[in-house]
Formats: structure tokens, sequence, C-alpha cells
């Protein structure tokens, strides 16, 4: 008599599977292979898959998930693996199948203003292949050198200049999408307008890789804007910083990136990357990055002359403004670093936060007075034009947060202030593992029941990212 597997445990027949799906060069089982596929960016976690596959079709993809489907294995998709929030994280072992070989871009529309491309594409190197044809994609996380666009899909990702145009939601027209159970679909269609049934492709957007697996994306672009301005303001407190933040947009300006950099940041940054760009005076509390775009050069530059002027009123110190684009590319280069700089100085836990972004004070004093109520040091930074800080948390002999009862508490306390505030407990990096036990302060017993109902109608036997988000 034949013996049924487990359901939901891998045996060698599975294995055996997998490899006639994809090829036996694409199946990983080897220890190295498990260290590196283990981790992502987020804090110090790790947990080890069982095996790894790396298709490249999305026939291949369909087989491999009704092989999952039908014996219950937990599959958990990967872009590159730059995610804070734990999205890519094998927690329940099973299948690692990593999106990495689908890495081409199969055509830029140039007529319709349209890219279609694979999920593994870069993010940065998207951008430059469609600039070189005059159009732009504007969603430029700070990671974007590294990242996929899938994995900007599964986040829904921002970047500093969503302040302006928006974030990844705003240009996803269509996607290809594989479900858990093996079907493969197209969500939408390649056109500006659809009131077609429901919307399925902003659905996926931003689901964390628990719905379906995107095999091509298909994307709008705009025009590629040819001038813009950048500079430099130092303010003596974080409170007059985040106060002028809203008084630039109360004032009519709608800048192409506003961020904030706390003092402290800079510095570990600024020495991470041997920079001397920004001044570093002991009488700065925080910098703001202000980039206006555009193509008329003379109108930019009134326009940065009037939001100098307006911010003489908030205390600000002497403006730098960056003369050429080697300054710009040091500052904008500050900023795309801070992150790794202050986790690799300590700073091992991150949070992303929104608030309305007149609430950015408010958040701003919270964020301290936590600290010093639970006993860890935070730099704050981010996307202060959309009220969205990423609060970076070090408490010593603490490298992650999930096992740590005084560093759960305090982040209750401090995703409680958020919502208190108008806010909500990620604005682009996700919820993933790490922050699924603090859903329960943002969404209540209907939101959830209707949440993991979609969940179940798209993936029934619960293989695909499970446990992501919130539990079955």
């Amino acid at each position: 008599m034949e013996l049924i597997p487990e359901k939901g445990r891998l045996t060698e027949e599975h294995l055996r599977q997998l490899q006639q799906i994809v090829g036996p060069d694409f199946v990983f089982t080897d220890t190295e292979s498990f260290l590196k596929y283990g981790h992502d960016e987020t804090e110090h976690l790790f947990f080890s898959p069982e095996v790894i596959v790396k298709p490249r079709t999305p026939k291949e993809i369909s087989a491999i998930l009704r092989l999952c489907h039908e014996h219950y294995i937990p599959v958990t998709p990967r872009g590159a693996g730059t995610g804070l929030s734990g999205g890519a994280l094998p927690q329940l072992g099973g299948v690692l199948l990593s999106m990495e070989r689908f890495s081409s871009i199969l055509e830029i529309d140039e007529r319709n203003g349209q890219v279609i491309t694979e999920p593994g594409v870069i993010t940065e190197v998207l951008q430059m292949a469609v600039k070189e044809k005059g159009l732009f994609y504007p969603p430029d996380p700070s990671s974007r050198g590294s990242c996929f666009i899938g994995g900007n899909i599964a986040e829904n990702s921002g970047g500093p200049k969503a302040v302006k145009y928006g974030v990844v939601r705003d240009y996803v027209l269509n996607l290809e999408l594989v479900l858990p159970t093996g079907e493969i679909i197209w969500t939408g269609a390649n056109v500006l307008k659809n009131s077609t049934g429901y919307n399925l492709t902003q659905l996926l957007v931003g689901s964390e890789g628990t719905l379906g697996i995107v095999t091509k994306i298909v994307l709008k672009l705009i025009s590629h804007p040819r001038h813009d301005l950048l500079m430099l303001v130092p303010f003596a407190s974080l409170e007059n910083a985040c106060e002028a933040v809203s008084a630039i947009f109360r004032a009519g300006f709608t800048p192409s990136g506003l961020e904030l950099v706390e003092i402290d940041a800079l510095i570990i940054v600024s020495d991470f990357v041997d920079s001397t760009v920004v001044p570093l005076t002991p009488d700065t509390a925080a910098q703001l990055i202000i980039e206006v775009d555009g193509n008329h050069p003379d109108t930019l530059m009134a326009e940065m002359e009037a939001i100098a002027e307006l911010l003489t009123r908030y205390n600000c110190g002497e403006v730098f403004f960056a003369d050429d684009s080697q300054q710009k590319a040091e500052l904008w280069k500050l900023r795309r670093r801070v992150a790794e700089a202050v986790k690799i100085a300590g700073y091992t836990i991150e949070e992303d936060t929104v608030v309305p972004r007149a609430e950015l004070p408010a958040l701003i004093r919270g964020v301290k007075d936590l600290g010093n109520k639970y006993g860890f040091n935070a730099v704050c930074y981010g996307h202060a034009g959309d009220g969205n800080l990423h609060i970076r948390i070090k408490q010593e002999g603490t490298l992650n947060s999930q096992d740590n009862v005084n560093m759960q508490l305090g982040l209750r306390a401090l995703f409680e202030l958020v919502y208190r505030l108008g806010g909500t407990i990620s604005g682009e990096h996700g919820i993933g593992l790490v922050q699924k036990r603090f859903m329960d302060i943002v969404l209540d017993d209907t939101l959830f029941r209707l949440m993991r109902g979609i969940k179940k109608i798209f993936d029934p036997h619960n293989i695909l990212n499970a446990g992501k988000i919130f539990d079955a």
C-alpha cells in the first residue's frame, strides 16, 4: 500500500517533482543557499526554507503552485530580499520561490506611454531604460538600485517622489498573475480607465505576495521632467522642521521631493559614506531636503526662492542650494543610504509610520518621549512631505523586536500614538511578519473578517506567504 505524504511536509518525491518542473540546476537544498535566502533586511531575523526554487516561466510557477496547493506545502515568494517587514522570510519552511530569473523588460511602448516588464527587473534599471526614451517611472524607493519591481508591487512602494507623483499603485495598469491554485490570469487591461468589474489589479498591489505571484507587469509612464533644483535646509529643532513641511503645502507648493533627516542619522550616514557635503553644526537638529522639478528653469528657481523665504518663519538656518548634478547626487546618496548606515550603527529595528503631515511635530515629540519611557534611542528620517516617518530604534542588547517584551510594549505604544494622530502603522514597507501583531490597533473585527475572506478565496489551502499580514 502506497503511503500518503503528510500534509504540509516536503518529501524527497516533492523535490524530485520540483526538479522536473524547473530543471535540477534551479532547485537548491545546500546550506549556503539557505543562509542567503533565509533572511531579508528585516531586523536580525532568520528562517531557513526547506528548498529554494528558481522558475523562469509562468507555466513553471503554475506547476509549482499546483503541487504545493495539492500537498499543503508553504510557498514564500521572494524578490531581491530588500524588504523591511519580513515579507520574504520563510518562517514556515517549505518552498522559497525566487523570482530573480524573471529579469527582462519586455516592451517599452512609447506611443502609449507604457512599459511591460517582468517582476525581477531592478527598479533603477527600469527607470533608466524608460528615461532613455524620454519617459518617467517616478516611484523610487531608497533601495531602487537593488530592489525588484515585483517587490515594489507587493509592498506598494513609494519613495521620495511619491509626494508629487504618487506611489506604485498609481502606475500599475495590469498584472499577469499565477494564483495559489495554479491558474494564470490577467487582472485588468492595458488602458488608463477601467470600470469593468472589481479592480483586482489594485487589490494585488500591496498584498505582499499573499494572493498570487505576479509574472508580468504593465506600468503607466509619464514624460520625464527636464530640470530639477535641490536645496538643503537646516533647523534648530525637529518640531520646527516638521511644522515647516506642512506650511510648504499650505502655501500652494508641491515639491517633487521633501525629505526629513534627523541630525544624528545625518552624522552616522555622512561618516558611513565619507561625505562632507552636509554641514554638521551643533545647533542643527534636522535637515530638510527639498526638490522641485519641471521643464522651465526660471519657474523652478522662483518657486525654490519662495519656499526658502517661507521657511525663514520657522527658525531655519542658512539654506544650501546644490550647485550642480554632482552635489545633487551626493545629497540624494546620503538620504538613500541612511537606513543602511544606521542599521550598521546598531539601530536595527525600523518602523514605518505615517500620519497626516500636520501631525508630524506631535509624532516626533511622542517618539522621543516613548524612547525615554521604554529605554531606547531613536533616529527619525523619511518622506516628510507624505507624513511618512521612518523610525530607527536602538536598544542595547536587542537585535530584533520579536522576543523582547519591553520593546513590544514600546512599539504598541508607538502605533497607538500614530493611530490617535490619524495615521496608520505602515506607509510603504508593508505589514509582513513583524508588524502583524499590531494590526488590531487599526483594524476591527469586520475588516479582519473581510481580509481573511479575500485570502481564502484566492488561496483556499493557505499556502502562499501564509502568516504574513495576519494569521489564518
